[in-house]
């Protein structure tokens, strides 16, 4: 998964910052925030192992809802910083490739596991690994302006591990989700919402107090219940998710397409491919 709405992340390896995830209990409400609003919320690999920590705290005794959204009120995340993909080398690409979507997975699947309800706010684009943590959550509000999808058949030329599309195919509907990765295409909100991703989209003036008004709904209902519906909604997803697709994942990361596609990304050139 990766940024593809032509926002650059910064150059920051995992080991550096470039970006936080901040979380915080308040009571029974854990809240979440992808900060590094001056590359729209574009993800390093470090935010993505601080996102699974952060999942610690959201699994606390006693924590009701968790709430996830991105600092600065221009994006939810713009994917993946792209730069983080300029150290796979031609040799070993495609498992480099392969390490990286499994470091995602285990946030992802974090995310997924929690016990209480995930509410995520979307404002801005919400794309590549950015659509990922919006589709893991159980209920989302979205802005007019949001934006979902993963172009990556026009930018970078990657692919989407088997979790991931299986997810987007529930939320979506199988031919939607899949024509919306074929084409490239970016959703809107209100497309979004009919087809059952987004749960309402609000204007910006009133989000604020839209989330707390669900944050409140949610954390006064029965636990247990929530609880028992997410497990339940997990295992009917759990045969779809377990196909194995390694191989196709190592090709693609390992192809010249993928290197040409980081290379026009950065260049904000269109990407030549050859495909091989």
């Amino acid at each position: 998964m990766s940024g593809t709405d032509g926002t650059e992340g910064t150059g920051a390896t995992g080991a550096t910052g470039g970006g936080e995830v901040l979380a915080v209990r308040e009571g029974d409400v854990v809240r979440i925030t992808l900060s590094h609003p001056e590359r729209r919320n574009a993800l390093t690999f470090a935010m993505y192992d601080r996102l699974a920590e952060a999942c610690d705290l959201a699994d606390e005794p006693g924590v009701r809802v968790v709430v996830l959204r991105g600092a600065g009120g221009r994006a939810f995340a713009a994917g993946t910083d792209i730069r983080h993909f300029t150290a796979f080398d031609e040799e070993s690409g495609g498992e480099q490739g392969l390490a990286y979507e499994r470091r995602v997975g285990r946030s992802l699947a974090r995310l997924l596991a929690l016990r209480a309800p995930l509410v995520g706010v979307v404002e801005g684009p919400a794309v590549g690994g950015g659509l990922a943590l919006a589709a893991a959550c159980d209920l989302l509000l979205a802005t007019p302006d949001a934006r979902f999808g993963a172009p990556i058949a026009r930018t970078l030329g990657n692919l989407l591990p088997a979790p991931v599309v299986a997810r987007l195919k529930d939320r979506l509907g199988g031919a939607r989700a899949l024509g919306m990765l074929l084409t490239a295409e970016l959703m809107d909100a209100p497309t979004a919402a009919a087809a059952g991703l987004v749960h309402a989209v609000v204007d910006r003036e009133e989000l604020d107090a839209r989330a707390e008004d669900l944050v409140e709904r949610l954390r006064t209902a029965a636990p247990l219940t929530l609880a028992g519906l997410k497990e339940t909604d997990r295992r009917l997803a759990a045969a779809a998710a377990a196909v194995d697709t390694d191989d196709l994942l190592r090709r693609a990361y390992g192809s010249a397409d993928f290197r040409e596609g980081v290379r026009a990304f950065l260049a904000r050139e269109t990407p030549r491919w050859e495909g091989r």
